[in-house]
């Protein structure tokens, strides 16, 4: 062998590496190590743990009053006075609930009914967006309470005007969820289903529909998020049974301890629909994140 031709040593074969020691599997998006699931559940857990005992711990060592912050128990008991209906009005907590379900998600069911075509639609015509746009655009950005007034005066005090308040806070995000999503789909994918026979109908629904379905899912947790904050506001008007309605005439006789329960009931409600959302997403989207 020359003088100047320098051997390569050829690269270690798997038993090798193996012998190394094995290499712990790591999830990345361009590079960056994401934190698992077990981890981040646990650090979930703990925090939960930790606050709750340190709100034990403050309102029995009386940092503050019992009317700004009332002790777990007399929450616990709140819970159980007016599941047995002996709080004011002497409704039970499952007519509350009842109502406040059937208004929620009546009204999102219909949001999702409408706002999703409507955003498609906005997403491959230009028409479409046209007309919806400047209206939604107008309105997303106002609070509810600036457009009740008038709700209450064209629809009354029934629940029509309650169930429109809260379907008009879940359009908005859900018909921009939409929009967005189908604006994400890229050129090539479209081009491809044409060059393979497809015509514009298949397109949309075997293309578009499902490339945009990650943004519509995560538009539907935002949505359903605006319309559990709107609730309140929704049973302001006559409202004579509802969770927010059980808060707000809670309030008006200093009843913090059934204010903060009927909060917790909300949130955890909210709570356990977005896990459901999100499992649906893994199982209707499972490239989502993936590379």
């Amino acid at each position: 062998m020359p003088a100047s031709v320098q051997r390569i040593e050829p690269p270690p074969s798997a038993p090798a590496v193996a012998a190394a020691g094995p290499s712990r599997p790591m999830k990345t998006v361009s590079g960056y190590r994401l934190p698992g699931e077990g981890s981040s559940s646990r650090i979930s857990t703990i925090t939960v743990v930790a606050l709750l005992a340190l709100w034990w711990i403050a309102s029995h060592l009386r940092w503050l009053p019992p009317l700004f912050l009332p002790t777990p128990e007399s929450i616990f008991t709140a819970f159980i006075d007016a599941w047995q209906g002996n709080l004011q009005g002497g409704q039970p907590l499952t007519e509350h609930f009842a109502a406040s379900m059937l208004r929620v998600f009546g009204a999102f069911a219909l949001a999702v009914a409408t706002a999703v075509p409507i955003g498609v639609m906005m997403g491959v015509s230009r028409i479409a967006r046209g007309i919806f746009d400047p209206p939604i655009e107008f309105y997303r950005p106002l609070p509810p309470l600036a457009y009740l007034p008038l709700i209450v005066i064209w629809f009354g005090i029934d629940e029509t005007s309650k169930v429109l308040l809260i379907f008009l806070a879940c359009f908005a995000p859900l018909a921009m969820s939409a929009q967005a999503g189908v604006r994400s789909v890229t050129i090539e994918q479209i081009n491809a289903a044409y060059s393979m026979g497809a015509t514009p109908w298949q397109v949309v629904r075997h293309v578009v529909i499902p490339a945009a379905l990650p943004d519509i899912l995560t538009g539907m947790r935002i949505a359903i998020g605006f319309g559990w904050t709107t609730l309140v506001a929704a049973e302001m008007v006559a409202a004579t049974a509802g969770l927010g309605q059980m808060v707000l005439n809670a309030s008006n006789f200093l009843r913090t301890d059934v204010v903060i329960m009927g909060i917790i009931l909300i949130g955890l409600i909210a709570y356990v629909f977005d896990l459901l959302m999100r499992k649906l997403a893994k199982w209707l989207v499972p490239w989502k994140g993936r590379m």
